[in-house]
């Protein structure tokens, strides 16, 4: 494995210990920490109704942080959902290689490769990603209604890595239908 150093700029106040990056404070924590705690809670509150509780979380999280990242760097379209895709994958939540997006039609496919989950888990046989699924409708939804579109989107995952027989974790975004919205 060949070492890089971060592709993303991090400044640390030296009074604070706040870390940022692109103007938005960070934390820098342990994976091990972070899942460990992702999976005490979902053992707690079960899968299905943490992923509910993260998705709505995410999805208000990425389009804040779409619409930060917009302004400071002048991206629109496309571009943001691309930066956001680096900037996910710079900080190690894994790969996120966008495999088709069309803004108008409120689409998007993505695909995931060495995700931190799975790295930590396993193969586990289910999927274990579900907490970036709000994260792509968020961005997608931001995006959109910066372009003055009224289209909503919904976001699900339909692979995991951490299932027997998938390599990848796949993403998909659709439009909300009229009974979702």
């Amino acid at each position: 494995m060949t070492k890089m150093a971060p592709e993303l700029p991090i400044e640390v106040d030296s009074e604070t210990g706040v870390w940022t990056t692109d103007a938005l404070p960070m934390l820098y924590v342990p994976r091990h920490f972070f899942i460990n705690n992702h999976v005490a809670v979902e053992e707690a509150l079960g899968a299905e109704k943490y992923a509910e509780i993260l998705y709505h979380a995410g999805y208000k999280s990425a389009w804040h942080w779409c619409e930060k990242e917009a302004e400071l760097h002048g991206l629109e379209g496309v571009a943001v959902f691309e930066h956001y895709m680096m900037r996910l994958s710079q900080r190690g939540w894994g790969h996120f290689i966008t495999e088709q997006i069309d803004l108008d039609a409120g689409t998007a496919r993505v695909r995931l490769e060495n995700s931190a989950f799975v790295y930590q888990l396993g193969k586990v046989g289910r999927k274990v990603e579900y907490m970036f699924t709000g994260w792509f409708a968020g961005a997608m939804d931001q995006i959109l209604a910066a372009r003055g579109s009224s289209l909503r989107t919904v976001a699900e995952q339909s692979q995991s890595a951490a299932e027997d027989g998938c390599e990848v974790g796949i993403f998909q975004v659709k439009p909300l239908t009229g009974a979702a919205r």
